[in-house]
C-alpha cells in the first residue's frame, strides 16, 4: 500500500489506543447500560435462543432505506445478553453509516450474514471505519451475505499514492482487541480502503472467506493484520488493488493456507521499520496457496532507513504455486516507496530464517527471485528447496 497512507494508518491507530484508554470508562458504561435488558423493540425481536431479527427493528432490505439504528439496538441486546446471542441479518440489501460495536458483552455474539450490508457513499458519515467491533471476545460473523463497501463510489477521492499526508478512507471490518474470533463463509467486496484490518488481537479464524475489489483500486488491501497472534487464513479467495495479505509489524504464529490471491500484491510481510518501537515479525507460515496474476508473489519489504530495530524470522512457504505472478520471490530491504529515505543510515531490520520450499510455476516478470538485503544487517538463513518458476 502508499507508504502516506501507512503513515496515516499507523497514526490513527495510536490515536485509536489513546481514545481507548481515555474512555474505557465510558466503554464500560455503555456495556453496562446494555446488559440491563433488551429495548421494548428488541426484545419483541428477539426468538428462541436470544435471535434478533433486524428486520424486526426497523430494517429495510430494499438498499435505500438506512436501517444503522436497527443493528445497533440489535448489538446493544444481543450484547447485554447471557449465553448465544444471534444477530440476524436476512436476505435483502441494508444500507448502513459507520457501526460501531462495543464490549466487553455478557454472552458471546454471532452475526448471522445472510443478506447484504452496503456501505454508505456519504463518507461525512464516517469518522474512521465503516464496521468495526472493538473488545468482544467469542465473536462470530458467518452466512452467505456480502459486506459491500460501495467503493467504487469514492475511490477518486484517494489521494494517499500521491500524497503524504492523505485522508484515509473508512476500511470496512476492523476487529480491535478481539480474542477468539470467527469469520467464514462470508464475502467482502469493493472496499473503499483495507477490507478487512485486525489489530492487537489474539486467535482469529478467517475461513471460506472471499474478497474482492477490482485490480486497480487504491489500496484495497484484502486482509491486513498488525501486533495480533494466531491468526488463520484459511481457503480464502482475495483479488484486490492491494496487498491480498499483508502481515504488519508485532504478528506472530500466523497461518496462511490454501489461500488464492489475484489480482493483487501479494502476500506480503511488511513494511517493516516505518515507525519507532514495532515489535518483531516470527514464526509465519504460508503453505498450499496459488498466486494468479499478482503484481509480487511472496514478499518481506522492510525500510532502508527503518526506526525501529526488530526482527522478522522464522518465516516459512511451503507448497506455493505461482500463476503469470510478477516477481514470485522477493525481500526487500531497501524499501522506499517515496524515495525520500536515508540510505546512509542502514537498514535496523534483521531477516532470518526464510524457508522457500516448493515454490513452482510461471512468472510475469524475468526476474523470478530478487534478495536485496541490507549491507548493514544482511539477510541470514534463507533457505531454498525446491523452488522452479520459469519465465
Amino acid at each position: 500500500m502508499a507508504w502516506g497512507a501507512m503513515t496515516m494508518l499507523r497514526a490513527l491507530l495510536v490515536v485509536a489506543l489513546a481514545v481507548c484508554g481515555a474512555h474505557a470508562a465510558g466503554d464500560k458504561k455503555k456495556a453496562e447500560e446494555s446488559k440491563k435488558g433488551d429495548s421494548p423493540a428488541a426484545a419483541a425481536a428477539s426468538g428462541p435462543g436470544g435471535s434478533f431479527d433486524i428486520t424486526k427493528l426497523g430494517a429495510s432490505g430494499d438498499g435505500k432505506t438506512d436501517s444503522t439504528k436497527a443493528l445497533e439496538e440489535a448489538w446493544a441486546s444481543a450484547c447485554g445478553g447471557k449465553g448465544k446471542q444471534t444477530i440476524l441479518i436476512p436476505k435483502g440489501d441494508y444500507l448502513t453509516g459507520a457501526l460501531n460495536f462495543t464490549g466487553p458483552c455478557t454472552g458471546d455474539v454471532t452475526f448471522q450474514l445472510d443478506g447484504n450490508l452496503l456501505a454508505s457513499t456519504d463518507l461525512s458519515q464516517f469518522k474512521a471505519n465503516w464496521i468495526e467491533i472493538l473488545r468482544v471476545d467469542n465473536l462470530v460473523i458467518t452466512g452467505k451475505g456480502k459486506l459491500d463497501g460501495q467503493g467504487s463510489a469514492v475511490w477518486s477521492k484517494n489521494s494517499c499514492a500521491k500524497k503524504y499526508d492523505c485522508k484515509i478512507l473508512p476500511n470496512s471490518l476492523v476487529l480491535d482487541f478481539c480474542n477468539k474470533a470467527e469469520v467464514s463463509g462470508i464475502s467482502i467486496i469493493n472496499s473503499k480502503f483495507f477490507h478487512m484490518n485486525v489489530f492487537q488481537c489474539k486467535d482469529v479464524v478467517i475461513k471460506d472467506v472471499t474478497v474482492s475489489a477490482p485490480g486497480d483500486s487504491p489500496n484495497t488491501d484484502g486482509i491486513h493484520m498488525g501486533d495480533s497472534s494466531g491468526v488463520s487464513i484459511i481457503d480464502t479467495t482475495i483479488g484486490v488493488g492491494d496487498d491480498c495479505i499483508s502481515i504488519g509489524p508485532g504478528s506472530t504464529k500466523v497461518n496462511i493456507t490454501g489461500v488464492t490471491c489475484g489480482p493483487g500484491h501479494g502476500i506480503s510481510i511488511g513494511s517493516l521499520g516505518r515507525y519507532k518501537d514495532e515489535k518483531d515479525v516470527t514464526d509465519i507460515n504460508v503453505k498450499d496457496c496459488t498466486l494468479k496474476k499478482s503484481s509480487n508473489g511472496l514478499r518481506i519489504k522492510a525500510y532502508e532507513d527503518a526506526k525501529s530495530v526488530l526482527t522478522c524470522s522464522n518465516i516459512h512457504y511451503e507448497n506455493v504455486k505461482m500463476e503469470d505472478a510478477g516477481y514470485p520471490i522477493i525481500i526487500d530491504m531497501k524499501y522506499c516507496p517515496n524515495k525520500i529515505c536515508s540510505a546512509s543510515a542502514g537498514s535496523k531490520v534483521t531477516v532470518k530464517d526464510v524457508t522457500f520450499k516448493d515454490i513452482t510455476g510461471t512468472s510475469s516478470t524475468p526476474e523470478a527471485v530478487s534478495l536485496l538485503c541490507s549491507d548493514s544487517t544482511p539477510c541470514s538463513g534463507i533457505t531454498m528447496n525446491n523452488v522452479k518458476v520459469e519465465y
